[in-house]
C-alpha cells in the first residue's frame, strides 16, 4: 500500500514540537555526543583564574605617548638606550619616529661609533635631521663634508643648524672658510670666516674664542688688536676652566680637587696624561675637554682607513679635532718643526699646551712631501695663557 510522503501530511501546532525547541536539542545532543567522544569528564574553570584583560597601555592616547618619548630621547645617554625603545612593540617604533621625538633627540643618541656606520644609522640622522634636530644636522653635515666627501649637502646642514645659533656649526663653517675646504685656495674668504667666528664666540664656544683671540693677535681677517685678542684668550680659558667645575659639582671634592693641582715647580707643571694644562702659567692643570660626537666620528672613521684621508693628505694632529685636508697643503704647519699641522690657531694651540710644547724640536729646515718647503700658511706657536 502506497502512502503520501512525509511532507503531506500537515505540522501539528503543539509547543513541545516548534523548530526552536528541536533544533536546541539537537545542538545539545550533538555536544554531549561530543563531549563523550573525546573526554570522559569536563574540566570546569578554576574560579581564582581570572580572563585576560584589555593592554592599558593601549588606552593612552597617542599624544601622551609620544610626550613620554620625547623625554626619554632627550634624556638618552646612548643610542641603545633610544633603540632599545623601539624594539620594545610596534607602536611605539612607530610613535618613536614622530619628528616630535626625533627634534628632541639628545646629543649622545648621535654617538655613532664610525665601526657601526650603515645605511640605516645614515637615513636615522636623516630623519632626525628632517625633523629639524639641530645636533643631527651638524653632526651627519660634518659626516658628509669630510667623510661622504658630500661637500655642498654637508655645507648646507651645517648651515642649517647655524641658522638656529648651533654654536659648533658656526665655529665648523668658519674653519671651512679660513681654509676654503672643498675649494681652492683662491676660496678662503678670511672676512666670512671672522664673522662665523665672533657670531659662535658670542654663544660662548671656547674654540671660537680662542680662533677669534688669535685672529685678533694676529690681525688675521680683521684689524690687528693684541689687547682685544688677549682678552678673548683669557675668556677662553675661563670659560673652560668653569666647563671643568660644573662637570666635577656631582663627584665627591677630593676628585675636584684631584683635577685641579697646582706645582709650584715650572718644570712640574707640563704633566702628561689626560690633564690639559692650559692654564699651566698659573700652575693650574685641567683635563682635556671632551670632544664632539661629531668629532669623534672623524677621527676613528680615518683611523679605520690608515690615519690618512687621501693621497699627500693629512689629518689635523690635534687629536679631538679629526678634520681632514679637502686639498694638498691646506693645514698650516708648525714653522719650528714641521712635523705637524692645523686646521685652525685654536687647534694649534690646544695641541701646543697639550702635549706639541714637549715634543717640538727646532730644526734648521723642513721640507714638504714634494720638496718645495711649502704650505698654504706657516704660523709660530702661540701660547695663549
Amino acid at each position: 500500500m502506497r502512502t503520501r510522503r512525509g511532507l503531506c501530511y500537515p505540522r501539528l501546532q503543539s509547543p513541545f514540537f516548534s523548530d526552536n525547541r528541536v533544533r536546541k536539542r539537537t545542538h545539545e545532543a550533538a555536544a554531549a555526543a561530543a563531549d563523550r567522544q573525546f573526554c570522559r569528564k569536563r574540566n570546569k574553570p578554576s574560579p581564582d583564574i581570572k580572563t585576560p584583560t584589555s593592554d592599558l597601555f593601549d588606552s593612552l592616547p597617542d599624544d601622551l605617548v609620544i610626550s613620554i618619548l620625547s623625554k626619554l630621547s632627550s634624556a638618552a645617554s646612548s643610542p641603545s638606550e633610544f633603540i632599545n625603545i623601539l624594539l620594545t612593540c610596534k607602536r611605539l617604533n612607530s610613535l618613536g619616529l614622530n619628528p616630535v621625538v626625533l627634534s628632541r633627540a639628545s646629543l649622545k643618541i648621535f654617538a655613532i661609533s664610525a665601526r657601526n656606520w650603515t645605511e640605516s644609522a645614515h637615513r636615522f640622522l636623516k630623519q632626525c635631521s628632517d625633523a629639524g634636530n639641530v645636533e643631527a644636522c651638524y653632526t651627519l653635515g660634518m659626516i658628509r663634508f669630510y667623510c661622504l666627501q658630500n661637500r655642498g649637502s654637508g655645507a648646507s646642514l651645517m648651515a642649517k643648524a647655524a641658522i638656529y645659533s648651533h654654536a659648533p656649526a658656526l665655529y665648523s663653517l668658519a674653519v671651512i672658510q679660513f681654509n676654503g675646504s672643498g675649494g681652492s685656495k683662491n676660496d678662503k674668504n678670511l672676512r666670512a670666516g671672522v664673522a662665523l667666528c665672533a657670531r659662535a664666540a658670542f654663544l660662548g664656544h671656547i674654540d671660537a674664542l680662542r680662533e677669534l683671540g688669535h685672529c685678533l693677535q694676529d690681525g688675521y681677517g680683521v684689524r690687528q688688536n693684541i689687547t682685544e685678542g688677549r682678552r678673548f684668550l683669557v675668556q677662553a680659558n675661563a670659560r673652560e676652566l668653569a666647563a671643568v667645575l660644573s662637570s666635577e659639582a656631582g663627584s665627591s671634592v677630593t676628585a675636584s680637587r684631584t683635577c685641579l693641582t697646582w706645582n709650584p715647580h715650572p718644570h712640574h707643571r707640563h704633566v702628561t696624561g689626560s690633564a690639559c694644562p692650559l692654564l699651566s702659567d698659573f700652575g693650574c692643570n685641567i683635563p682635556a675637554p671632551e670632544a664632539h660626537p661629531a668629532s669623534q666620528f672623524l677621527a676613528e672613521w680615518f683611523a679605520a682607513r690608515g690615519g690618512s684621508p687621501g693621497d699627500g693628505l693629512r689629518l689635523c694632529s690635534h687629536v679631538g679635532c679629526g678634520r681632514p685636508e679637502t686639498r694638498r697643503h691646506e693645514f698650516r704647519r708648525c714653522s719650528v718643526c714641521g712635523a705637524v699641522n692645523y686646521c685652525s690657531r685654536a687647534c694649534q694651540a690646544l695641541d701646543w699646551k697639550l702635549r706639541h710644547k714637549m715634543d717640538c724640536v727646532p730644526v734648521e729646515r723642513w721640507l714638504d712631501d714634494n720638496g718645495d718647503g711649502g704650505a698654504d700658511g706657516v704660523d709660530d706657536m702661540m701660547d695663549e695663557s
